[in-house]
This record gives structure tokens, sequence and C-alpha cells, in this order.
């Protein structure tokens, strides 16, 4: 697995850096030749590892790409469903439980790396993937259910590891075509 240091940064990363440093100025944390030269490092950084470097001392300027913890969504016997702009944790817990699940990643604000950890019970979840991105499903464990994977993608970004278990449910994982 690559170290979360070493993933490539987006540029909406970039600017939300950059919206952090102007706010750590209002505060009177860092000067204007700092932010100057904090904001030239941050549009330039290609890696999380270039882009932390510019908040790492200025305490309550969290990146908030990286702060995402984890998030449950709970479901018995009826629909959730997240789409349109929505900010993905990096942990996305599914429980479910006759119903449905329905998680549009196209327009939401998406880590590098997601783990999905699945607990289905005689339900459904659909996930569609913004194109490029990539699935791996290999620990999940499914027991009179079924997996319909159409991403056939190991690489891409971004990335989202499956885990848990499906019993009598059905996961889809589609990708988008934009």
């Amino acid at each position: 697995m690559t170290d979360p240091r070493e993933l490539r940064v987006s540029d909406a990363e970039r600017e939300h850096v950059v919206t952090l440093l102007n706010k750590a100025v209002g505060r009177g944390m860092i000067t204007l030749d700092e932010f100057t030269v904090r904001t030239d490092t941050a549009l330039a950084a290609k890696t999380r590892a270039d882009l932390n470097v510019v908040l790492v001392d200025l305490p309550g300027m969290v990146n908030n790409e990286l702060a995402r913890e984890r998030t449950e969504l709970k479901n018995t016997m009826s629909t959730t469903t997240r789409k349109g702009h929505w900010v993905v944790p990096n942990e996305l817990v599914i429980r479910n439980t006759l119903g449905t699940t329905n998680l549009d990643f196209t327009a939401a604000e998406v880590p590098p790396v997601v783990n999905v950890d699945l607990d289905v019970s005689l339900g459904t979840v659909k996930m569609l993937v913004p194109a490029g991105s990539s699935v791996n499903f290999d620990a999940v464990e499914i027991t009179a259910g079924e997996l319909k994977d159409k991403v056939h993608n190991s690489v891409g970004n971004p990335h989202f590891q499956l885990k848990g278990a499906v019993r009598g449910g059905t996961v889809v994982i589609k990708k988008s075509k934009r």
C-alpha cells in the first residue's frame, strides 16, 4: 500500500490550503512574506507531504482533506442516498439491513483513498465512482449475494478499498462516464 503522504494532491486541495494560509495571516500567525512563500509552495505541491509542510507549524490550521475520519451510514428497511456535493470521509461504514444505500461520488470531495466497511444483510449498495477511480473488493465476504464490478480497475485515483460482509445482498460498483 502506498504511503498516504506520497499520494498526489488535487487543485482543490491546493486551493483549500491557500485558504487556510489566508486565515493564518488574518489571525496574525504568519506574515505576508511568509504567506507568499507558503502559497507558492502549496500551489507547486505534488504530494500530500509537499502540501503538509506549509501547515505543520500552524496550530488549528488543518487541511480538511487530511482530517476526515469515519462516518457510519445505518439503514434498516429504507433508503440512504448521498449525491451531489458531499465530503467523503477516509473511512465509510455502511450498515444496511433490507434497505438500499446509493452513493454517488462523482461530485463529492473524495480523499485519495476511501476505506469502505460493508455490513449488508439482504440489502443493496450502489456506488457510482468517478472516472479514473479504482476499486479493490478482495476483502469482501459474500454469502448468498453478489458483487457486480463494472469498474474493472485496480489502479486509479481515488481508490476505494472495500471490506466486510454481504449476506444475501448485492453490491453494484459503476464508474461515471464523465
